[in-house]
This record gives C-alpha cells, structure tokens and sequence, in this order.
C-alpha cells in the first residue's frame, strides 16, 4: 500500500527515537546494575575485613580458640557484629544449627542451595579454621570449595577465615530501591517514547505539510498551469526547493508564453504573403488584373518573401536544435567580412551609404570558425545595416583584438533604436516597426539566427548605441591561442 510523506516521515522519526530511547534504558539499567554490584561487593569486602579483624581481636584476647571452639552462640554473634551497617537477630537456620554438631557450620543445607539463589548470606557461606587448617566451624565436604582468608596475631598466622563461592547477600532496602528505580526507568522510557511520538506526528505534519503542497504544485503545472507559485515560509533546503519551483514554473510559463507568441507570429507571418498571393490570383482569375509580366513579376516576389521566411523558419529551427552543420577551421574572419562586404558594395553605392572600414589588430589572427556560417553572420548583419539605414547615412565596420578576443563591431547611422528595445532585438520575430521589417522583407529571424550561430562559436553578440546615430552590433569571437 502506498504510504504518504508524512506516514513515512512520522515512523522514521518514531523508531529513530524508540531506538535511543532503548538504548539509553537499556545503557542506564547496565550502569545501575554495574553499579549496585560493585556497591555489594564493596559491602561484602568490607564484612570480611570486619570479620577478620574480629576473629583475630579475639583470638589476640583469649590467645586461643578454645573459648570460640564449639560456641556457637559466639560464633554466629562474631558474624552478626561484622555488618556495621545493620543489627540482625539470628534467623531460624542459625538457631536450627545449635542443634547440630559444635564443630558443623553453617547448618546442614544441600550444597546446592549456596549456587542457586542469587544472594547468599556472608553467614551462610563463612568457616573458621585454625592455624593447622582444622576446622573450627564448618563441614568437610566443603573444604575444597573455600577461599582461605589468613588470621594474624602478633604478625603470625593463628588461623583461617574460608569463605564459599555465590554472590554476596543483600539488604532487602536496596533490593526494594532497585526495583523502584527500574520500574521508574522502564515508565520514563514509555513517556519518553509517547512524547517522541507526539512530537513525531507534529514534526511530521509540519514537515509534510510544504511536501504535500509542492506535489500537488507539480501536478497542477504538470497539466499545464503555469501560474501555481508556492510561498516560501523558511530559509532552509525546503524554502530553497519553493524558490527553485517558482523560477521553473516561471520559466516554464515563459517558454509556453513564448511557444504561444512563435506559433501566432508564425501563422502571421505566413499568412500575410499567402493572402497577397490568394488576392492576386483570384484578381486574375476573375479577369479583374490581367495576366502580363508585371502581374507575374509581383506573384514571384510574393512566393520569394514566402521562401525567404520558410528558409529563415527552417535555419533558426536547426540553430536552436543544435542541428545546423558547423565545419570548423582555422581562419581569419578578417578576410570573410571583407569578402561580404565587397559583394553587398554595390546594393551600399546604389543606396549611397558611405562605407568606412578599420582594421586595428597589429597581428594576425585566427580562430576556429565554419566560414559558411560566419558568412551567413556578416550578411544578415549588413544587410540589416543596408535595409534599416536611411539613404545617405554611413556604416563603419571595426575589428581589433583584446588578446584572447576578437570585437567586431558594425556601427550604422540613423535611424537609431530606443534603449528598452535593444535587448529584445535578438528574440525571433521582434521588429522595432512591423510595418517597416516587412516592406524590406524581414520577419524578424535574422537576428535570432545570428545570436545562435555566434553561440555555437562560444562567442556573444550584444547591441548598443552607435556614435553615428543608429546602432552598434557588437561580436565577440574567442580566438585560438
């Protein structure tokens, strides 16, 4: 079943913490118990060090054991007095014990007991031997078991304190303390998890939340509603990703936009000549114009406007594809701008514009370039300047170098064009005045095909006001070092 962001986020941040909190519960009680064992093993050391100095104070008193031997009333009141900590009557095994042999202790218990339970009495587990390691108080069969403890009077050995292996006793506060703080841990840890829990939902309901906005953002765009923008509430990676959303909704808004303009200028564009040709055709079909060289000369140029807008439609569609042919060389652009120049002399002489060339690179130069398409460049753009420039003005066409750059720069005379509108020379169908693009042929392509093919030679084309009055189309052309 598919689960939603926010189910996902919810039980990614619930077992994260069900896995600290376990952690930390299961660390504190291993703590604690280490803890609690060391603080009984600290106790039983220091019974034993109180027993042994008991035993041996008494021995240092009586100078024997003999009044100890076979007392057993004193022996287990020897080992009540070594826990400082409490006083204790003798419990029922103790007493039960006086009626046994003098020499037995502890009292007659199946050996099993002393490793079975978990905590066994210092009592329980206590034998007193003399120097000679007979037994004073204890059993036989457990003397192998014992861990022989030496009593000193006067720095000699007098006897043996023997102690049987299992864990040391405990008082029954403590025990009750432990089980206090381990039920207290275990329902810390269940709060813990329910609080982890509510904050998981709420952390998970806020973090969704701007998730679950931006899909359905995305579907709402995916069916082509571009104008969805999503607010950005924070400054972090999610607010970063609205931002980043808007732009792509606004880019893409500005594509169809600009797709919408293309296919309505297009249809414009074609429409017009077709309309023309469609009016002349049925003028002479219906005999109102008359079929002479003149009515055909004006149906050619009709049908030429139509091919030079179907060429120019066909050659930007391939530059902004990637698809147009570049057959790169190492050339001198020098020479192919002279040689467009020198064809298109005569269209400037008939218009009487004055053209002035200057070349100021004091070196050769030479990049790689596809003179086809570099040729194809020079004639649109001076062919602009022959279209657009009044009869009688001038055109001054630059080249120099930067040292790793190549300018070029043609510069026109009147008429100019106005600073809000330079920019957007270069976008597909844009003409300052309609009117006047078509009269001269124009569908506003050239330049878009222009700023393609001198991106496709890593170069930049840009527009700026000409000093003669008109405008300055500036290239430039990385060159081969």
């Amino acid at each position: 079943m598919h689960k939603s962001i926010r189910v996902k986020l919810f039980l990614t941040f619930l077992l994260t913490t069900l896995l600290v909190v376990a952690g930390m519960y299961f660390f504190t009680r291993w703590s604690l118990d280490r803890g609690f064992n060391e603080l009984v093993e600290s106790r039983q050391r220091e019974r034993v060090e109180n027993l042994i100095d008991s035993l041996s104070e008494h021995y240092a008193t009586h100078g024997s054991w003999e009044g100890l031997a076979g007392n057993k009333r004193l022996w287990i009141k020897l080992l009540l007095q070594s826990d400082s900590r409490r006083h204790r009557q003798p419990q029922a095994w103790m007493t039960q014990d006086l009626s046994e042999p003098a020499t037995l202790w502890p009292p007659d218990l199946d050996a099993g007991v002393y490793r079975n339970r978990r905590w066994v009495p210092l009592e329980m587990r206590a034998m007193l031997l003399a120097a000679d390691r007979s037994i004073i108080f204890g059993r036989q069969e457990l003397l192998a078991e014992l861990t022989l403890h030496p009593l000193k009077a006067d720095d000699k050995i007098v006897g043996f304190l023997g102690l049987l292996p299992g864990r040391p006793d405990n008082q029954l506060g403590d025990l009750r303390f432990m089980q206090r703080q381990m039920q207290a841990f275990a329902w810390i840890a269940l709060l813990m998890v329910t609080l982890s829990a509510v904050l998981a939902l709420l952390l998970a309901y806020t973090l969704g939340k701007p998730v679950k906005r931006m899909a359905a953002a995305a579907k709402r765009l995916a069916v082509g509603d571009y104008a969805i923008r999503l607010p950005v509430e924070s400054r972090d990676e999610l607010g970063q990703l609205a931002r980043d959303f808007n732009e792509m909704a606004a880019a893409l808004e500005q594509s169809e936009q600009a797709r919408r303009r293309w296919v309505a200028d297009i249809s414009h564009e074609l429409r017009t000549p077709l309309a023309v040709l469609r009016g002349e055709l049925e003028a002479l079909q219906d005999g109102i114009r008359p079929m002479n060289a003149e009515a055909v000369d004006s149906l050619l140029t009709d049908v030429l406007r139509l091919n030079r807008l179907t060429d120019d439609l066909y050659q930007l569609s391939l530059s902004d594809q990637g698809a147009l042919s570049y057959r790169k060389i190492l050339l001198d652009p020098r020479e192919a701008l002279k040689a467009d120049l020198a064809a298109l002399m005569p269209q400037f002489q008939q218009k009487r514009l004055q053209v002035e060339w200057r070349d100021q690179c004091k070196a050769d130069v030479a990049l790689y370039a596809d003179p086809d398409r570099l040729a194809q460049l020079f004639r649109n753009l001076l062919t602009n300047s022959l279209n657009y420039t009044d009869s009688g003005g001038r055109l001054r066409v630059t080249v120099f170098s930067t040292g790793a750059s190549l300018l070029i720069e043609l510069a026109d005379s009147a008429p100019g064009v106005a600073e809000s509108e330079r920019a957007q020379l270069f976008e597909r169908f844009y003409r300052v005045e309609g009117s006047r693009s078509r009269h001269h042929g124009g569908a506003g392509l050239g330049l878009a095909i222009c700023r393609n093919i001198v991106a496709a030679h890593n170069g930049n084309i840009s527009a700026l006001p000409s000093e003669l009055g008109g405008l300055t189309i500036r290239i430039e052309l990385p060159l081969q070092g």
